[in-house]
């Protein structure tokens, strides 16, 4: 059956450029070994902050993480062994246009990895080039199609970058594009990705700051017998005030089930570590509060 029956709280944390670039400042080059440790360790930072949030009882919906293979294998060993629902992402880290980051044997590396969601990042936008849309679209549809076939989940995020002619028609105001332009965008990209074979279990939608606009999202990720078919609010690393109220205009909306935050959780905390700021167990409080307080927003309201 399509879909998820439970609400689902899911802390992101499968970034891997973002944190070597944006916290470690490492471009253009791989990563050294330390600084593939140092990012496993604030992968570790993250899961204990997940961790103590459990044991402080979340009830109403699934805990669970989305996290990488390439800097958190062991977080990913750890929730198997606790019976930790989890996501793992399969896409290349980065890229304009969706590639799989393991080439043909992405198979092998979805059953070796054995997730309980399979979770993809694409960048559609549907004033993108032809040429664009269609190859993002045959990736998709392949992964879809080897998903169901081999009865896996499968988490689909997308975001809807501004084309240049779209931010100057807001006067090159990206929160007017939030909330005038990229709703009506966001149905049509879920329309056109359906229409080349894209059929997920789980929209992952970038925050919309109306009820109005939950609810034609919903609508459309259902059409087609996609009854049980669900979306949760994506946090794209926005304050807590902004990400409080695209939960709140989620929350109360049939279809959609819960939430997917990374940055807006963990980022302050991450930061104020690495640069000895804060105390590892400082950190890892905070970012089981943070998301404890994204779950009472949600659910209640406030």
């Amino acid at each position: 059956m399509k879909g998820y029956s439970s609400d689902l709280y899911i802390l992101a944390f499968d970034h891997r450029g973002t944190l070597t670039k944006g916290l470690l400042g490492v471009e253009g080059r791989a990563p050294s070994s330390d600084e593939v440790a140092r990012v496993s360790s604030m992968k570790d930072i993250i899961f204990d902050g997940f961790l103590e949030a459990r044991n402080q009882g979340i009830e109403g919906g699934d805990p669970a993480i989305l996290v990488d293979e390439a800097f958190g294998l062991q977080v990913q060993e750890k929730a198997k062994e606790m019976g930790i629902k989890f996501a793992a992402p399969v896409e290349k880290s980065g890229q304009k246009v969706f590639d799989f980051e393991y080439g043909d044997d992405f198979g092998e590396k979805i059953k070796e990895v054995n997730a309980d969601f399979v979770k993809i990042l694409v960048r559609w936008n549907p004033d993108d080039d032809t040429d664009t849309r269609q190859i993002q679209g045959e990736r998709i549809k392949r992964l879809s199609d080897w998903l169901d076939e081999n009865e896996r989940k499968f988490l689909l995020e997308f975001l809807v970058p501004a084309s240049e002619q779209q931010l100057e028609s807001v006067g090159g105001d990206q929160a007017r594009y939030d909330s005038e332009i990229r709703p009506k965008l966001a149905v049509q990209v879920v329309e056109e990705m359906r229409e080349r074979g894209a059929d997920p279990d789980i929209w992952k939608i970038e925050g919309l700051d109306t009820t109005d606009d939950c609810e034609n999202v919903s609508k459309v990720i259902k059409d087609g017998g996609r009854e049980d078919v669900i979306a949760v609010v994506l946090g794209r690393g926005a304050n807590d005030e902004k990400v409080n109220e695209w939960l709140r205009a989620g929350s109360s909306v049939d279809g959609y089930k819960g939430f997917a935050i990374g940055r807006s959780i963990f980022w302050d905390s991450l930061k104020g570590w690495h640069t000895g700021e804060k105390s590892r167990e400082d950190a890892v409080s905070e970012i089981a509060n943070s998301y404890l307080s994204f779950i009472s927003v949600y659910q209640n309201g406030s």
